[in-house]
Parts: C-alpha cells; structure tokens; sequence
C-alpha cells in the first residue's frame, strides 16, 4: 500500500489554509516490497522531504487570499504527490537526506570491511572486497545511487568472506587437533620402544664376575686356625673358603668369643639367640672351638660355604 498525498481547505479565524491529508493507495499486484533496494531508499527519504516540506507549508508561507492560497496548495500537493516516483530524485531536500543517508552508510561499511579483510589475511582471497571498498572511498565524489550500489555490493562480498573465514578456521583447527593427537601417538610409540630396547639390553647384558673371595689371612688367629681346620676335615673346605669364613666372622663379631648385641645374639658366629650353640657344647659361652664348630655347621645347611654366606652378606648386611 502506499499514500496518496490530497488537500482540502480549512477556514481558520485567519483565513484559509490548506490541510495535507494523506489517501491509502493499493500497490499495484506484484509490486510487494522484496529486502532492502534503492526505491526502499528512496520510499524512506521521499517520506523524510515530505515531511520537512509539509512542515515549511504550516510556517506561515502560504498565508495569502483564499484563492491564492488554493492555488498554491494545488501546485504543492502535486510536487508532493510526485515523491516515491523516480522523478521526485530533483527535489533539493530529497537529494540532501538521500546524500546524508548515502554517506553514513558508506563509512560504517568501510570500517566493517577494513576489519574484514584483515581478518581474512593469510585465511581467504579479500580482492573482491578490497576493490569495491576502495571504490567506495570516494563516496563523496559520487552519486548516491552508485554509492549505495557499492555499500550492497560490499555487504555481499563480506557475507561470503565471513563464511570462508569461518571455514578456514574450522578447518585449521581440526587439523590442530589431528597433528596434536599424532604427535602424542609418536611419544607414545617412542616411549614404549625406548623402555623395550632398555629391557632387551638388560636382559642380554652379560651377568657381573662373581666379587672376589677374601684373602685368608697371613697370621691367623687362634680361632682362625681351628675353623680352618675344623672346615677343612668336616666339610672339605679350602683357602678360597676359608677367606670368605674369615670375612664373615669378622664382620659378625671380629671372631670374639663373648661379643653380644642387645637382641640375644652371641659369639664368634654370632647366634641368635646364643644358647642355640649349646647344642654343640655345653661350654658354649668361652669355647671357641664349640661355637666355630655350631657357626661351620650353620654356613654349611643354610648356605652351602663361606662364600656364599659372603655373598647373601653383601647383598643383605646380614647371613
């Protein structure tokens, strides 16, 4: 629909004045307003001219005779009666909103594109909307109708670089994701190979020799050289053996007959407790011979030789 602008006279205690009344007028079938154009351009200015004309009407202007008033309003009602078609362009004021209208709307489209287009560096091709924003940079030197040609034309190519924007985005991101899972796999890969390699090399690793056996010693004492011979008669023991027994004797106890511990162990062999060597002899507590004989005995079932008792000493500090 639109409206058809129509006078009638109105007396006033002052004289005649037009009245300016506005008519519904149906729009012709198919004529239906579709998304914004240049007549929705010029329906909102050619409103914005009639209003300020209609406002310059009611100053006092047209205060004349009756009949010259009449006529007046007639040749106004049809100037304003031209607005909405594409002749009403010639209008000042139409042409002065149209221009303002025109220019706003061009910065705020300059400054969404500059934005734009460096968003898009490095992400999408932004030459369509470079060129039409540098065409439209010169909005002052051009008409209105060319200038809101280039704001659509801008507005379009922003729509289709906001899109390629967000697929390149997308699109980098899943691929952030997929180099970031990869890598973890590679650690992950290289991790468990490096801890089966170290494994393999362990297990293919030759065992250390066996440590050295102590030395026998070069002046025995007393005891020493009863518990050599004593180990040597009953179990065959030789120099090798009896370096290891002098090394664990002299670790226990330093081959002191009386040497106790708090806990109840006692004697050369250190028993545990020591009334376990009266069942060598009853003269258990002073005799050395009875307890180097319970102590041989002792090494004998639990770890077959000196050297092995040595050895289970090293590891464990104790036998």
């Amino acid at each position: 629909m639109s409206e058809e602008p129509t006078t009638s006279p109105e007396t006033t205690p002052g004289g005649s004045r037009t009245r300016l009344r506005f008519r519904r007028k149906a729009a012709p079938d198919g004529d239906a307003p579709a998304g914004r154009s240049r007549r929705g351009w010029r329906s909102t200015v050619a409103i914005g001219a009639a209003i300020v004309l209609a406002a310059t009407a009611g100053t006092g202007v047209l205060v004349q005779t009756a009949v010259g008033l009449q006529q007046a309003s007639l040749a106004e009602t049809r100037e304003l009666a031209a607005v909405g078609r594409p002749e009403a362009a010639k209008l000042g004021v139409y042409d002065t909103v149209l221009e303002v209208q025109a220019s706003k709307e061009a910065a705020a489209t300059i400054e969404d594109a500059d934005r734009l287009i460096r968003e898009a560096r490095g992400k999408s091709d932004a030459s369509k909307l470079a060129s039409t924003t540098a065409a439209l940079r010169g909005f002052g030197k051009l008409g209105s109708d060319r200038v809101l040609e280039l704001v659509d034309a801008a507005r379009a190519h922003m729509s289709g670089l906001r899109r390629s924007i967000a697929d390149f985005d997308r699109r980098a991101a899943e691929q952030a994701a997929a180099e970031r899972a990869a890598a973890e796999r590679a650690a992950a890969e290289a991790a468990a190979a490096e801890q089966a390699a170290a494994e393999e090399a362990a297990e293919a690793a030759p065992a250390p020799p066996p440590a050295a056996a102590p030395a026998p010693p070069a002046s025995p004492s007393d005891a020493q050289i009863i518990a050599r011979d004593m180990s040597a008669a009953r179990y065959g023991w030789g120099q090798d053996q009896f370096g290891c027994l002098v090394a664990v004797w002299d670790y226990e106890s330093g081959w002191n007959v009386t040497a106790g511990t708090p806990d109840g162990a006692y004697g050369i062999p250190q028993a545990l407790p020591g009334t376990k060597m009266a069942s060598a002899g009853a003269d258990w507590q002073t005799s050395a011979a009875t307890q180097i004989s319970w102590g041989l005995d002792y090494i004998a079932g639990r770890y077959g030789n000196p050297c092995a008792a040595w050895a289970h000493i090293e590891a464990e500090g104790w036998y």
